[in-house]
């Protein structure tokens, strides 16, 4: 009898850890049945022969809680192998909701993770109240890829206290009200519940968003509800020198509270001039909590070119100007004196130039440029004012050229310390937030191409292990993360000669014409989900078998 589908003949990494070996892997339906040599034929076959086998990718830092309202194939982490996400992450969610709520969650969301306002609140059905509700709503949605959700700590803070949420405390029937929801939430799917400690993140009136400022207690209690019902918590610490230690112990006391895993954002500390503070962590781990770490595997930033955002201080004009139309306008001798001549005015514009790094004229970015080698140090080659060489840039390449403008995670001999700790998943892109002005969601494609093939500083299968099963057990995820009889197929077959990240571009496909960051991916052979190919060569297929996945309980 014939299956599904056969991939033959490729380097089978399991996602283990262990050995890679080559062989061939059935599929019926959407599960694996056979790894190792398959004689039956399969009604549909792909050819691994000099590729690696792998299981799907998982990003357990996502945004798309917006996004895939109008976009389900949720671009571009469908582009770089990733199969399942996880979003709600930061405290920012939509769900629980109240009706008369939703403008207060989309000004939230936008000023929070910049995803405009009325995209949000065009481009979802609202048609829920509860978290489990909001999971019903996006499963109608038909995903290309796995979706998992959180409930956030702000929007559940807003649900329960309304304005009080925002900067006071609970009383004690608000805490249990909270903790209550939380668990029940669990309860009906969500994996876990996110909170965020970075004052920065504020809504519109300038206050910081609810939750910020929550004390252990608030935490722990809702910890407990939490882990009695197997979900995770999701921590965003703030990395400052005087609040970092205090953030890094609220997230151990809160694996200690219930027993149960904890998530949260880690970076390397060198680039905001302090020395690593994860011992805490460690720590706790030797006591027996389950805290795990999660961290871009590069340097993360915003992305500057003719299309975004980022522009020179002073370019007030250049910003007026719609993203499509600003080739032509730069084009004219006048107009690019009159920008020179404002960026040579602003005190701002030397700062700006230094932290720009040129990303290369090839299609692969670089993001592995030295901190000295700036738009600052280009523009005294040519001698030329930072302003001008940048337009010049963007004429003769035209309008395709980009400087990425890191802000963490600049010193890569860091980055891998902090990636060795076993307790490290690679992720952190922020996929779906931010998209007029960050692209970090190709990570996976940089992972393989720099720390794998590249550097080789990372075996293969050490590498497959911390994108895969690693992650699933960030999430318990109990039948994915392995290439095993049994398992869900969620798979990528990979030409690692060719693996690696596209140049970031803009795109305008969100509600009301709203311009986005996007990147594609290369070396991508095939891409299964649940045992559908969503993408081949590098294309998606349009092709929609993703699912909603929800917690399983103890």
């Amino acid at each position: 009898m014939a299956h599904d589908l056969v991939i033959r003949g490729g380097l089978i990494v399991d996602g283990t850890g262990g050995t890679p070996f080559s062989g061939d892997l059935a599929i019926d339906g959407d599960e694996i049945v056979a790894i190792g040599s398959v004689t039956a034929r399969g009604k549909q076959e792909i050819d691994a022969d000099g590729a690696a086998v792998t299981p799907g990718f998982i990003d357990v830092h996502t945004h798309f809680d917006a996004q895939i309202g109008w976009d389900p194939s949720l671009s571009p982490c469908s582009n770089h192998g990733v199969t399942s996400v996880l979003m709600g992450n930061c405290a920012v969610t939509f769900a629980p909701c109240k009706p008369g709520d939703r403008a207060f969650l989309a000004e939230m969301m936008e000023t929070v993770e910049q995803i405009p306002r009325e995209a949000i609140l065009s481009g979802l059905p609202w048609d829920w109240e509860t978290c489990g509700e909001y999971l019903d709503s996006i499963e109608k949605m038909n995903p290309a890829i796995n979706v998992a959700g959180m409930i956030g700590h702000a929007a559940l803070r807003y649900y329960v206290m309304g304005e009080r949420g925002i900067d006071q405390d609970p009383n004690a029937d608000e805490l249990k009200q909270m903790a209550d929801i939380a668990g029940q939430a669990i309860k009906d799917g969500a994996v876990g519940f996110s909170t965020n400690r970075l004052p920065a993140h504020r809504i519109p009136d300038g206050r910081a968003i609810p939750g910020t400022f929550s004390k252990g207690e608030e935490l722990e209690a809702i910890a407990r509800q939490v882990a009695q019902h197997n979900g995770l918590m999701q921590n965003v610490p703030w990395y400052s020198k005087n609040s970092i230690e205090k953030d890094l112990d609220l997230v151990g006391r809160q694996a200690k509270a219930g027993g149960g895993r904890v998530l949260f954002s880690a970076v390397e500390t060198q680039s905001f001039g302090f020395e690593d503070p994860h011992h805490i962590i460690e720590k706790y781990r030797a006591e027996g909590c389950q805290i795990y770490g999660t961290t871009v595997p590069r340097c993360g930033g915003n992305v500057s070119n003719l299309q975004t955002v980022i522009l020179f201080p002073g370019w007030r004009k250049l910003h007026q100007i719609a993203p499509n139309k600003r080739l032509d306008a730069i084009r004219d001798d006048a107009f690019r004196r009159e920008l020179i001549q404002a960026a040579k005015d602003d005190p701002g514009s030397e700062k700006f130039a230094r932290s720009l790094r040129w990303m290369g004229d090839s299609d692969r970015p670089i993001y592995t440029k030295e901190r000295a080698d700036n738009l600052e140090e280009l523009s005294k080659l040519q001698g030329e004012h930072p302003a001008e060489t940048w337009l010049r840039m963007m004429l003769e390449s035209d309008g395709k050229a980009s400087f990425h403008m890191p802000f963490f995670n600049m010193h890569f001999d860091k980055v891998e310390q902090l990636m060795d700790r076993d307790w490290i998943v690679p992720g952190l892109g922020d996929a779906g937030a931010h998209v007029a002005v960050i692209m970090d969601a190709g990570w996976p494609s940089f992972f393989l191409s720099h720390w794998v093939r590249d550097q080789k500083r990372i075996p293969l299968e050490t590498a497959i292990h911390r994108m895969t099963s690693r992650a699933a057990a960030v999430m318990a995820l109990k039948d994915r993360g392995e290439l095993k009889i049994g398992k869900r197929a969620d798979i990528n077959v990979i030409d690692l000669d060719r693996v690696e990240e596209r140049q970031p571009r803009v795109v305008q496909d969100f509600p009301h014409g709203s311009s986005r960051l996007v990147q594609d991916g290369a070396g991508y052979i095939a891409t299964l989900v649940n045992g559908t190919p969503i993408l081949q060569n590098d294309e998606l297929t349009g092709d929609r078998s993703g699912r909603v996945l929800r917690s399983s309980p103890l």
